[in-house]
Order: structure tokens, then sequence, then C-alpha cells
């Protein structure tokens, strides 16, 4: 492994160290407006009281679509207007194009200001042997009663047209409407099931055709009372979504976990995305080592069992837009239900370090394509590795690439690496000119605080061992008027016998110290931009500081994202970005920059924010 490559999978696990503490990925469609909106904020959603407690997630937009429409053009250029508008009517059409409606005739009229979409439950019928289909849920307040219900005669008239069969039903006074789909519809959670084959049986026996199943609903509707209309992927949602209503104890809206982490929130906001962790990652597909709803046993590598941790983790994020984007703001409640959650002492608390910027950004140029910044890093890895710790599928994005170092380079990354940044820090991935160098790999850089302690500055000097015993040179190299440590491979080179050898020197990484910081790149070019950065630091730079001025302080630092500078390298490295991508093409046709801050943790709760910079149109 080169010592450049080490370099450069260091600068990536950093990244997703921070990107890790900041809360998870933000993204929904919006623009950008001229001021925040002043219709109620901070509400909580109504539709709440038909989500049952155990959902894994519920999103609510809570105002008229039409506002954010209205706020968009505001903040549009005249000239550009027009083409907003096709592509806001374009996107509400897509939304009704199998339907045969029309969203200004059919829908406009009616719609109120809210718009919530759950998914009430991992499995409807809660029978793994037919396999697991989710319940999803949507509700859609309403000021014109009347004229929604006729939406919802209007809607269903076409599906029968179309040769839908309908299903009328009355439950509990509520008038519920649903469409039939054939048994074989892989999507239906009622597809025909197939009986068991005996273990018994003859292997000359000729198997008995399955039953049909009768054809079942996989959409259904109601209007309850005057505020809102209901769809749902099953009327068995619908029938429990009433149950809520009836019975609010057991409504998300009397959730405690809900009410606690509505109340961490204390920014304005537009909407509101609340998601229980454990149970979205289990409908995500990933396998989680702590089971959210039950303790169960696992068997280690002792053949001994022992008890896995049962974990509640709740992630609210709040959404609200300002004069320079889309603002973010995110609480995570994670607490172990084998402990009291009234308990104080289980609390914790980790107060964020930072007031301002970190000094290391004067080292970063304003052309980064990601930059990083925060203090004692060491303190970041080890929250990190603890908290995920009981899921192995996010574990393993951090043990991975440790792993190849540690074992390449023989070293312990905590011990070597970690263990002396206590202090400020500041990683940038800047990006080859496409012109003078197309192709060619981005480079990283690295400031961190000068250690004060003798441990710290062994660390650091082990460094230059290490590459010694990689086979490199370490020796001084002169960039202006500035000397460095440079970490060199020399091979000999020759275009004809007759000529003598030429040695020819491959720059690993290049190492300095400058005033109170330590300073790594992985190429001469890097460095050299490093040392003239003070001239456009990314500090001073005009995007940077309004990505970074609607983000509260104090805080642990930042993580700022150049989409357009840093989206090749992103999507190479995450393909599942491309798929994100796709779904959320409204928002990333126009993504500018994506920041994203930590501020600390109290009383069990941690707290960040996000800003999604648009570009100006």
């Amino acid at each position: 492994m080169k010592f450049r490559s080490f370099l450069t999978v260091l600068a990536v696990v950093v990244l997703v160290l921070l990107l890790s503490s900041a809360g998870g990925f933000y993204w929904l469609v919006g623009r950008n407006p001229s001021r925040l909106l002043s219709n109620e904020q901070g509400s909580v959603p109504g539709a709440a009281i038909f989500v049952p407690k155990q959902a894994p997630v519920m999103a609510s937009l809570l105002l008229n679509p039409d506002q954010l429409e209205a706020f968009q053009l505001v903040s549009t250029r005249p000239a550009e207007r027009r083409k907003v508008r096709q592509e806001l009517a374009q996107l509400k059409q897509s939304l009704l194009a199998t339907t045969g409606l029309d969203y200004e005739r059919d829908v406009q009229p009616w719609l109120g200001q809210e718009i919530t979409l759950a998914v009430t439950t991992l499995d409807i019928d809660r029978d793994t042997a037919n396999g697991q289909q989710p319940g999803y849920l949507m509700a859609i307040a309403t000021q014109e009663p009347q004229r929604s219900r006729e939406f919802l005669e209007l809607f269903w008239q076409k599906r029968a047209i179309a040769g839908s069969d309908l299903v009328f039903e009355q439950y509990k006074g509520v008038k519920i409407i649903a469409a039939k789909a054939s048994a074989a519809e892989p999507e239906s959670v009622a597809t025909a099931r197939k009986p068991k084959p005996s273990k018994y049986r003859l292997q000359l026996e000729e198997p008995s055709a399955p039953p049909t199943a009768a054809p079942l609903p996989t959409l259904a509707s109601a209007a309850v009372g005057d505020r809102f209309i209901l769809f749902a992927n099953h009327p068995k949602v619908l029938r429990e979504a009433i149950n809520n209503v009836q019975a609010p104890d057991l409504s998300l809206e009397r959730s405690t976990v809900f009410t606690q982490a509505i109340t961490a929130l204390i920014q304005p906001r537009v909407a509101l995305t609340f998601i229980d962790v454990p149970k979205l990652t289990q409908l995500l597909g990933k396998k989680l080592t702590a089971q959210a709803v039950q303790p169960k046993t696992a068997t280690n590598t002792t053949g001994t069992l022992e008890k896995s941790p049962t974990l509640n983790q709740t992630l609210i994020v709040g959404f609200a837009p300002n004069q320079y984007g889309l603002l973010a703001e995110t609480a995570l409640l994670a607490s172990d239900r084998q402990t009291a959650d009234n308990d104080a002492e289980t609390k914790t608390t980790a107060l964020p370090l930072l007031a301002q910027p970190v000094g290391a950004l004067q080292y970063m140029p304003s052309s980064s394509a990601i930059a990083a910044s925060g203090a004692d890093l060491d303190r970041l890895w080890t929250q990190l590795t603890n908290g995920l710790a009981p899921y192995k599928t996010a574990a393993q994005i951090l043990e991975q690439p440790l792993q190849a170092l540690q074992t390449r380079w023989q070293l312990d990354i905590s011990a070597d690496v970690f263990s002396w940044a206590k202090g400020e820090y500041a990683l940038a991935m800047v990006p080859p000119d496409p012109i003078s160098a197309p192709g060619k790999q981005p480079d990283w850089l690295f400031a961190a605080q000068r250690p004060q302690t003798e441990a710290g500055q062994q660390a650091i000097a082990h460094l230059d061992d290490l590459a010694k015993q990689q086979g490199l040179n370490v020796g001084p190299l002169t960039i202006g008027d500035r000397t460095v440590s440079a970490w060199t491979r020399l091979t000999a080179a020759t275009n004809r016998v007759s000529q003598p050898l030429n040695l020819q020197a491959d720059v690993q990484g290049v190492h300095a110290s400058l005033g109170n910081y330590e300073l790594f790149a992985t190429s001469v070019a890097a460095m050299d931009t490093a040392l003239k950065a003070s001239e456009h630091p990314l500090l001073t730079d005009r995007l940077f500081q309004q990505a970074t001025a609607s983000l509260l302080q104090p805080n642990n630092g930042y993580l700022y994202f150049d989409w357009a500078a840093s989206q090749t390298f992103l999507e190479q490295r995450f393909p599942v970005l491309k798929v994100l991508e796709l779904a959320g093409k409204p928002l990333f046709s126009h993504l500018r920059s994506l920041t994203l801050s930590s501020y600390g943790e109290q009383a069990g709760v941690q707290r960040g924010g996000a800003l999604i910079q648009l570009e100006q149109r």
C-alpha cells in the first residue's frame, strides 16, 4: 500500500466519522425563499393522531405546497420564473400521472395546510410466513371538506372506469373505499399462500395446486371528519388509523418519545420528519445486532450466549427555509430500554467545543470540494465507535478501511493517529485541474493542532518511521521559501543503454510544521496550495460563510460539500447516492452545497443542524 493511499484512506475515514456524527443524510424537495414563512410554525402535525406509536417513520409538510411555490418565484429572477413554473407544473402532474386527474382543477381548491406520509408498520398482517409488506399511510389536510369528498368520488370513478373492482365498507362511522388487485399481484399483502409441503410426502406424489386467493385491496381511502382525507395501501391500515383517533393513547401524538423529540427542536419549521432509527433500518433491509422490538440472544465466537443491547433511537428533523437555503435542525434521542428513561444519571452530556470556526481552516483553499473541521478527533472517534457498536452494518463502514490500514501498516490507528489529534483540525479534498491534470485523483490536505505532550509528538514522528518501513525516503524539500518534509520513492530509469541512470522521485506524501499546526498533503502541489491558502482561504469564502452562518454556535465544527466539485468523487465511493439523486432529482438538480454540524449532546439528546444551499436563479 502506497503512503499516498494511506493518507487518502485516512481522509475518507475522517469524513465518515463526521458525516455519522452530524446525524445522517438530509433531503427533500424545496427552493430558496427570501425569508421565513409567516404562518404558524413549530406545531405538531395534526395527522400524528392517525399514526401508531410503533411507526418506523413519519414525514409532514406543515403548510400548503402553493406557499412554497410562491416563495420560490419570489426568489427567482424574472427571466427564469417561466422555467420554474414549468418545472413545478411537471412535478405536480407527474404525481397524478396515472390517475387522470389535474392538480389545479381537482386538488388545489381543497388542499389544506398539511400533508403527512408515514410507514405505520413493518408488516401489515404481522405474518412472516407470507413475506413482509409495510403499511403506508398518507393524510392530506382539507380546507374544503365537501370538495375533498367530491375529489375522492371522482378519483374512484376513474379507477372503476379503468377496470378496478371497488369494495365499500363502513367502519366505526367512516366510509372506506378500496380497489381490488389481482391475486398474483406481487405487491399485495395477501398474495396467495402456498401450503407448506410435508416432509413426509413421497417424492413421486404429484403436489396439489395451491388454492387461488380472492383479489384483495392494495389501495384504500377514507374521509375522516372535516379535517383529513386518508390514503393507504390496505384497508387494515385505515382501520388502525381510525382506531388511533378513537383511542388516542395508541397514537404517535400521545407518545412520550414523540413529545420529547418535538420539544428538542427549538427553531421554526415548515416540515418535519420523525424516524424510529432501528425500525427504519429494518425496513431498509439492514441487519442490526441490536433489535428494536425485543431483546434477543446472539452466539459469540466462543459458543456461549450473550444478550444484545436493546436500543431505542429516535431521530427528528425539522426543516425551514431561510435567506441562504433550506435549514434543517436535528435531534437524536438514544436510550437503552433496559434502563429507566427518567433516570437522570443515565443521560449523558457532551457540550460543543467551538464558539467559532477553527483556525486550521486557514490552510484549506477556497477551491476545496469537501472540507471538515472540528476539535478533538480522538473524542469523536471514541463516541462513534461506542455508539455504532450495536449496529453491525454501520460499524463495518468504519472497520473495513481501518482493518486494511492496520494490517498493511502494522499500526493502531486509534493510538497512532487519532490519539494525538486532540486540538483543532481541518481536512479538505482539493479537486485536480480538469484542464492541466485531466483524470488525476483528488488530493487531500490535513491540518491538526500540534500536540504539546511528548507522547503526541512521538506519535507524529512515528509516521515518518512508518514511511521508512514502506521503503520511502524521508527528506527535506523546498517549496517557495519554506522547507517541508517529503516522503518519496526513488526509482532509476534510463531510455538508452549508453546513458547513465536517472533518479526519479515519486512523492507519496508531504509533511510540514506551520505555526501551531502540523500539515499533511498527498502531493507537492497540494502542499503548495495549503501554503498559499492564506491568499484565498475557505474560511473567508463567501459561499462557505453563507453555508455556516445559519448554523448554531457553539458547535463541534462543520462538514461542507461543494456539490458540483465533489459529486463525481462521492458517487464513486457511495453508488447508492445515484439512486437518491434519481429519487430527489428536483433537489439534486439545483443543489449547490450541503453543510452539516453537530451541537453536542445534553440530557441524552444529540442535536445538530444542516444547511442545503440551492443554486440562485
